[in-house]
């Protein structure tokens, strides 16, 4: 699972929620529509039960995504790794990789917004951290195809394997803004996925991966980076906010005021002025969460957003 050098900037976005509760016919008339509007990848969400109950597993959804659209990449943002055990997470990217010859990049992070997610799961929140760097050790090794012996705080495996070994690596990247993460991303990730943060914080975050990758030798392996923002497109500015404050306040029970620094909204031009910074400090990827009461101003903003960066 080791990184390739690191791609030109790749644009993609998440199927409005609304959308996804529609159906499979529905969804897979938006794939096409991205597909053909050049867009690069779709994004998977994952949560087990988060605060209202709400989720989705997201290699399952990528599965799915993937099969319907073999155009497009998926892009998995992010797994909360921590509460599955990586052999049988091992097994599934295996037989993800095999199903569709890769096409997506693995975005894991702890969580944190719901401790009582990470409870129900059988997992104490105060372990998240450690559990997810065993994981993520494990992960790497058993995609390789090597009999792993280990023996950490969380898991003991004595002759495990995991065949077949995928054709096409799958990067693995680490979400999150805490100093650990930033360390799990230098010294165990392909990248760093950010969210909830400003273009100044992306820019001293980044630097920070960048020299704990150094650190660790690492340093040519970690050059995928993301930034994953939800984004409001409407037909006036006043539209494009209530467009994505209302979901936001809905999905993470706090006022939008909170959110609306990190969360673009406007026309695409607006959308893309904002992104720009990001991209001139070393972000390769974008994971954008369009919100709007109509899937096709969603593709064709994000079509315009990719348009104006890559132009620039």
């Amino acid at each position: 699972m080791s990184a390739t050098t690191a791609p030109k900037l790749r644009v993609g976005m998440f199927i409005p929620r609304a959308v996804m509760d529609e159906g499979a016919v529905v969804w897979r008339e938006v794939l096409r529509a991205m597909a053909d509007a050049g867009i690069d990848h779709v994004g998977a969400s994952d949560h087990v039960s988060f605060h209202t109950g709400w989720g989705v597993d997201g290699i399952v959804q990528a599965t799915a995504l993937a099969a319907a659209e073999p155009r497009l990449g998926v892009n998995v943002g992010v797994y909360l790794l921590p509460l599955r055990h990586p052999v049988l997470v091992a097994r599934q990217l295996s037989t993800f990789a095999t199903a569709t010859h890769g096409r997506m990049e693995f975005g894991v992070g702890v969580g944190g917004e719901d401790r009582h997610e990470v409870e129900m799961c059988g997992v104490d929140p105060r372990t998240r951290g450690r559990r997810m760097d065993e994981s993520m050790i494990i992960i790497r090794a058993l995609l390789t195809g090597e009999t792993l012996d280990f023996g950490g705080e969380f898991f003991t495996l004595e002759g495990a394997r995991i065949v077949p070994v995928p054709s096409h690596p799958i990067p693995m990247v680490v979400g999150g803004r805490s100093p650990a993460a930033l360390r799990r991303a230098g010294r165990l990730g392909d990248g760093w996925l950010a969210a909830w943060t400003t273009a100044s914080r992306f820019g001293e975050g980044l630097a920070t991966v960048r020299a704990h990758a150094a650190e660790a030798g690492r340093a040519e392996l970690v050059t995928r980076h993301g930034f994953q923002p939800w984004v409001g497109l409407g037909p006036d500015r006043d539209a494009a906010r209530a467009a994505v404050a209302a979901p936001v306040e809905a999905m993470y029970q706090l006022p939008f005021e909170r959110f609306e620094r990190y969360c673009p909204y406007g026309t695409p031009q607006e959308i893309a002025d904002f992104l720009q910074p990001y991209v001139h400090l070393g972000c390769t990827t974008l994971n954008l969460a369009p919100q709007t009461n109509d899937w096709h101003r969603a593709v064709d903003g994000v079509a315009e957003i990719r348009a104006i960066l890559l132009a620039r």
